[in-house]
């Protein structure tokens, strides 16, 4: 019963801290469709011919299983970028919502793959024929790369919201219609800044460090980059606001009585003030080690936890599979750089061993990912860290540098 009275504390305390926030007019302002439908529209109806080849209005509501389709067939070559306005309510009462960025996807026809964005616009070029299909992520999760679910439909019935999707097919390329179509604008040719961020996204490419990539199923993302740590060595910086990522590099290392994980790190701010061990509030940074049975173990900075505390993650598409440690609790060491290693096989057994229900939950041999974590879509908190010095070894003097 521990995690049931948990979930009701945080939300009680969600709740207090919504309504405080209602009285002092601090909520984040709620998305205007209609406004951002007129605009758009506006600018839309000034576009010189053979800029568009086609444009269309899809509305997605919040409680739509993927996927639904927009009718725009697409061929291999085709330029399309689309712009979204709109809230995922998962519960007004507790002010936990999920930006359009996070929770909607895309695939072309059926067999496609998944396309995720970073931002509330995209822009693709097809590589396939097929219509342009999109679909709501949360609280489901993908089970391949072509969008099937790992949950029955109606677990978006409880969500709450609506979602309107503009469709642009350019006859040229995305980024040549985009700034054509800014140049439109009597002041600056935008509709709040939504041009301007999708081409600046287009512009920057891909951010993450190379050798990393983004877990396939939680998507795309911006929050990590190449850093430098305090002597000058390769690091990875990550900033987080009110959206979630988790990059991963592929290792190979044998799991023995003594592997350690080491690491450096640095983190200027937390994306929660409160217990992170429930739903309403499972906001945090993180690394993991993914081990060869499909477990993870993570190791977290807590805001009030006290160090040693473990729990299963209490994400329900979680919980089979990932466990959470705290190693450091409160804000003293924040602002500095700092060192860690962890027992791995040690820290396996104490916290993980038996108490996880995957589907394949044997003894460990073998580490083969390590894992960045930042989540603050709960709360829309902000966090920031750096990472360096990454490494694995053991006293037989096996190691493998990570980073």
């Amino acid at each position: 019963m521990a995690g049931l009275f948990t979930e009701l504390s945080v939300a009680g305390r969600r709740a207090l801290e919504t309504r405080r926030r209602l009285r002092a007019g601090q909520l984040d302002p709620t998305p205007d469709i209609p406004g951002f439908r007129q605009a758009f529209q506006t600018l839309l109806d000034r576009a010189p011919p053979g800029l568009i080849a086609d444009a269309r209005w899809m509305p997605l509501p919040a409680n739509a299983p993927p996927w639904v389709d927009s009718g725009l067939q697409l061929n291999p070559g085709d330029a399309v970028s689309w712009f979204i306005c709109g809230r995922t309510w998962a519960s007004k009462a507790l002010d936990i919502w999920v930006p359009p960025s996070v929770q909607v996807w895309g695939r072309i026809g059926q067999n496609g793959d998944l396309i995720s964005a970073t931002r509330d616009s995209h822009s693709i070029t097809a590589d396939i024929d097929g219509t342009l299909q999109f679909g709501n992520y949360f609280p489901n999760d993908w089970a391949d790369r072509q969008g099937r679910t790992t949950k029955p439909d109606r677990v978006y019935r409880a969500l709450k919201g609506e979602l309107l999707i503009l469709v642009l097919r350019w006859t040229g390329d995305a980024l040549t219609g985009l700034r054509q179509l800014q140049s439109l604008g009597e002041v600056d040719g935008d509709v709040d800044g939504r041009l301007a961020s999708e081409i600046e996204r287009l512009q920057q490419g891909q951010t993450h460090p190379t050798g990393w990539s983004p877990l396939w199923h939680v998507g795309n993302n911006e929050i990590y980059r190449d850093g430098q740590g305090p002597e000058g060595e390769p690091a990875i910086c990550c900033h987080t606001h009110g959206d979630v990522g988790i990059l991963q590099r592929d290792v190979d290392f044998a799991l023995t009585a003594d592997t350690r994980l080491d690491w450096r790190w640095i983190i200027h701010s937390l994306p929660s003030s409160i217990r992170e061990d429930a739903v309403p509030s499972h906001d945090y940074l993180s690394i993991a080690v993914e081990f060869d049975n499909g477990m993870d173990i993570t190791y977290y900075w807590s805001s009030v936890l006290p160090t040693g505390t473990g729990y299963i993650c209490p994400l329900p598409n979680w919980k089979h599979r990932e466990y959470h440690v705290v190693v450091r609790s409160g804000t003293a060491g924040l602002g500095e750089w700092l060192d860690e290693s962890r027992p791995l096989h040690d820290d396996y057994q104490r916290y993980m061993a038996g108490r996880m229900s995957g589907t394949d939950n044997h003894q460990p041999k073998r580490i083969v990912r390590i894992w960045l974590i930042a989540n603050s879509v709960f709360q829309r908190g902000s966090g920031d860290c750096r990472y360096a010095g990454i490494r694995l070894s053991n006293t037989g003097g096996a190691s493998l540098t990570v980073l």
